[in-house]
């Protein structure tokens, strides 16, 4: 088995947490679009002009929710609450653990 010192966990560990902040940050980034005046034009030119017929239903606001969608839901919910919560200990077990040894290398200096 191979011998880890602290400072190369917590190493690996802010690498991870780098590269995952970096991962969201690169599926989170998006242009946004903007309407541009040959677009609408080129609409205007492709635009049918028949009537279309339209019908006024009602539609309840608040559907009933099936129960083994709210179980699951919660379930998940708990789940993605216990990751979180675990990857974030482990986040601040590593830092904790990493100040810890570099306090006492320095009072043992």
């Amino acid at each position: 088995m191979a011998r880890v010192s602290i400072t190369q966990v917590t190493t690996y560990a802010g690498w991870l947490a780098g590269l995952a902040i970096a991962a969201l940050v690169a599926t989170g980034w998006r242009r946004s679009v903007h309407a541009s005046a040959e677009l609408e034009r080129s609409r205007g030119q492709q635009a049918v002009h028949e009537a279309i017929e339209l019908s006024e239903e009602h539609a309840p606001l608040d559907a009933p929710v099936p129960l083994l969608q709210k179980v699951w839901s919660a379930v998940a919910g708990f789940g993605l609450a216990v990751w979180v919560g675990a990857a974030t200990a482990t986040v601040i077990a590593f830092g904790m653990a990493y100040l810890v040894v570099t306090l006492t290398n320095m009072l043992k200096k």
